[in-house]
């Protein structure tokens, strides 16, 4: 039977960040004049090790994850992360496991990434102009070196989805270009911009809606039937087949069929991207609890939940003091 939360939705996804650590500082993540060279990143002793991920990525299967997904920060910055997703792709009841990254480490990962077992990454990429981009990553990096990246992990034979932050005014006017490029090669999804964290300067009057997103691309998109409950883009084809996905969390808030849990890197599980706080499971399982006890935590936690941000922002209810996304993911 499954899990439900008090809103009846199941778990079935878990995001489990590796780190707190990014070789970029994205304007809408990572802002670098919060996140500069000075800002105290976490120690390693805090971070969970391998085992301990992999001990509560097994309690989290048991109480009806199927879906895993690694981030970060930058997920590739964690020394041996293959060794990781080899031991998360053995675990019994896991259906899939992505990861989520920038894809500058991709060329020197990918193969290593493939022989642990790993068949989908998705790379975050925000602009072709490497002026634009190099403004939205904060460090100047240009965006050939993150294509290097999608296309080392296209050849070791990953699946790749390539996200999109689009902001008015920003970067909005590389839609057209981004589409250009990536149309038949890769799913390319164009995400509204959040206001995830505390820092990153949200405006609603710089969001690009995703309806309308669809109608500058111009040409004839048709719906694709979603896969599975809880997809969080929605999808289309063009006239060729081409598909292009739409993550629609400010117009169209998919909060009714969210089955997402985060698993910070330094054990915290949060039950909403743009949680205030989470429950420790880092001190419990240090201190000797099994997994039984671990397992009734997480139930108690999901059966608790009631987050529904996006929906309750969309009324008019915005949050301050949320969880930085650097620490959970996206």
């Amino acid at each position: 039977m499954a899990l439900l939360d008090r809103l009846g939705r199941p778990l079935r996804d878990l995001r489990i960040s590796v780190t707190d650590r990014c070789n970029l500082r994205c304007t809408y993540c990572m802002p670098r004049e919060v996140f500069g060279a000075d800002y105290a990143f976490l120690p390693r002793a805090e971070l969970l090790t391998f085992e301990e991920i992999e001990r509560l990525a097994r309690v989290f299967v048991e109480a009806g994850v199927r879906k895993l997904r690694v981030t970060g920060g930058e997920p590739l910055l964690r020394r041996d992360l293959p060794d990781l997703l080899e031991r998360l792709v053995r675990l019994p009841g896991v259906e899939d496991v992505a990861l989520t990254t920038n894809g500058v480490l991709l060329p020197r990962l990918a193969g290593a990434l493939y022989q642990a077992g790993l068949r989908r990454v998705t790379v975050s990429l925000d602009a072709l102009d490497p002026v634009v981009f190099g403004q939205m990553n904060g460090m100047g990096t240009a965006p050939e070196a993150v294509l290097a990246g999608i296309e080392a992990a296209a050849a070791a034979g990953l699946r790749v989805k390539v996200n999109t932050v689009v902001q008015r005014g920003v970067n909005d006017d590389q839609l057209e270009a981004l589409w250009a490029h990536f149309r038949g090669r890769h799913v390319l999804r164009f995400i509204e911009f959040m206001d995830v964290g505390n820092h990153n300067g949200w405006d609603l009057s710089q969001v690009v809606p995703s309806a309308e997103v669809l109608t500058r691309l111009g040409g004839t998109f048709t719906p694709v039937a979603p896969t599975h409950r809880g997809e969080v883009a929605s999808r289309y084809a063009d006239a060729e087949g081409r598909e292009l996905g739409l993550i629609s969390s400010v117009t169209g808030a998919f909060c009714g069929s969210c089955s997402r849990v985060r698993l910070s890197a330094v054990g915290v599980v949060y039950t909403c991207l743009f949680a205030s706080g989470g429950v420790d499971l880092r001190g419990p399982l240090r201190a000797g609890e099994d997994d039984a006890a671990l397992l009734e935590r997480v139930v108690s936690v999901w059966s608790a939940r009631t987050d529904r941000y996006s929906e309750e922002r969309a009324a008019g209810g915005e949050r301050t003091g949320k969880v930085e996304m650097s620490h959970i993911g996206g």
